[in-house]
């Protein structure tokens, strides 16, 4: 094949080159052309002088007068001696003879009879049932609907949906191309669910063609999407999409403004706007609305587990999983969920309607879990991410380290409202990673656990 090409493209060398001469020809020829009419344009002047003075001539034989015909022969001598007709060339400026201008061929007619043509692949055809959707990855499996040893490797190409069924032409994304895959099947991972569907095609390429692309195939890819809700944060938290940050310098520019508001008799006006910023207002802060001054910023000096953050989206069915990442220096955090009746200073894990475990690296390191004011010490080592598994059907929470999947603690209840994924972030920083797939190991330990560990007894409730 390779040597087929070389002499196909020595051919097309010779083409091109024998295009330059023959070019270069035509110019000469136009060139010539020129010349020739301007040849013949000088060949017709000279031939109407010379026939006007043959004319003259034949007069000048006529007459009698010995005088008057000596001034004419004189004449017709001189006139002869100048006349274009005698300094013409009378030969043509070209030449008939084209037979420089033939191309020999035959080489090259040889070499393309010596051609083998590969045919068109078929379409390959996708096998669903092989297909694998799982942590956060894809295998795409495919076979051709008859053997061809002529191919040589697949394209595949994919895009994320949320339509079912067949690709549609409008609102849809476009093709990502993966190329050279040797294999009949291929392992897209490391992706974020954040569509219901992705539609995969597939076609088959031999060293000269591609072919036609299979059906298309849908495959559902669905998983947990959320931000953070900034309307639910605590004044002294900067939260953008899936991070948080504590900043102590944001609650200090609200409260002076507020103060100055307070001072002016419109303490209670400045509490219920602060209820509408976060959505969901809690008693405590409420209570807190009709008290001096001096007294709400006490309450708010004293600790740190009270800046929460709630996600946007409510689990209220099914299996989900996240995972969250707190920065190196942040010296207190809490992850886990709670209902959407937590305020902005109500603290994780101290009321009935949440369940988290909190990491405190401030005076003291203490990793434990908590639920309804209830701590469970915890004796693992504190991983670097850490994996939610929140099952709200079967009433379980389930925390773990994301990279080993050891299980860290578990919550066995019963949820009665929609859950909110929530967090608290003090001198520091979390960021969150959605859009994930409950693992396989992960679901392999469900199944192989009762719901919980023995040692979580003391901080199972039954939500009222």
């Amino acid at each position: 094949m390779d040597s087929q090409k070389e002499a196909l493209q020595r051919i097309i060398s010779t083409l091109a080159n024998k295009n330059d001469e023959i070019q270069n020809f035509i110019d000469t020829l136009n060139q010539t052309l020129k010349g020739v009419q301007s040849q013949l344009s000088q060949c017709n002047n000279a031939l109407e002088n010379s026939e006007e003075l043959l004319e003259f001539a034949t007069r000048s034989l006529d007459l009698k007068e010995p005088e008057e015909f000596s001034k004419a022969a004189r004449q017709i001598k001189d006139r002869v001696t100048m006349a274009s007709a005698f300094r013409l060339s009378l030969k043509p400026k070209v030449s008939d003879n084209m037979t420089h201008l033939m191309v020999d061929f035959s080489q090259e007619r040889q070499m393309l009879q010596t051609l083998k043509f590969l045919p068109v692949p078929k379409a390959p055809e996708i096998d669903p049932v092989e297909c694998l959707v799982a942590d956060n990855s894809v295998t795409v499996a495919w076979r051709m609907p008859e053997e061809d040893n002529k191919i040589d490797h697949f394209i595949l190409e994919y895009r994320k949906t949320n339509f079912d069924g067949l690709p549609r032409v409008k609102d849809e994304r476009c093709w990502e191309i993966i190329d050279n895959i040797k294999g009949t099947e291929y392992t897209l991972s490391g992706l974020k669910f954040d569509s219901k569907y992705m539609n995969f095609r597939v076609r088959a390429c031999n060293k000269a063609v591609a072919g036609e692309y299979s059906d298309p195939v849908t495959l559902e890819t669905k998983a947990l999407n959320f931000n953070l809700d900034s309307s639910s944060s605590h004044l002294n938290l900067r939260v953008e999409d899936t991070c948080v940050e504590w900043d102590p310098t944001g609650g200090k520019g609200q409260e002076s403004k507020m103060k100055g508001k307070e001072n002016k008799g419109s303490v209670h006006v400045t509490s219920l706007k602060k209820h509408t910023r976060s959505g969901t207002p809690s008693p405590k802060r409420t209570s807190i609305g009709s008290r001096p001054p001096a007294g709400r910023g006490s309450r708010d000096r004293f600790t740190g587990e009270s800046y929460t953050v709630l996600g946007d989206t409510a689990i209220e069915s099914g299996q989900h999983y996240w995972e969250v990442k707190a920065q190196k220096d942040c010296k207190s955090y809490s992850v886990g969920v709670a209902y959407k009746t937590l305020g902005k200073f109500d603290q994780l894990g101290k009321t009935n309607t949440s369940w988290c475990i909190h990491v405190n690296n401030w005076l003291q390191n203490t990793f434990a879990a908590k639920h309804n004011n209830k701590v469970k010490a915890l004796d693992v080592t504190v991983p670097e991410r850490i994996g939610v598994f929140c099952d709200f059907d079967g009433g379980q929470l389930s925390f773990y380290d994301a990279s080993s999947k050891q299980l860290l603690y578990s919550f066995k209840t019963k949820f009665t409202q929609p859950v909110l994924p929530g967090f608290m972030v003090w001198c520091g920083g979390l960021s969150l990673n959605t859009g994930m797939q409950v693992p396989s190991a992960v679901r392999t330990l469900q199944k192989s656990e009762n719901g919980m560990t023995g040692s979580a007894s003391s901080l199972n409730n039954i939500t009222q």
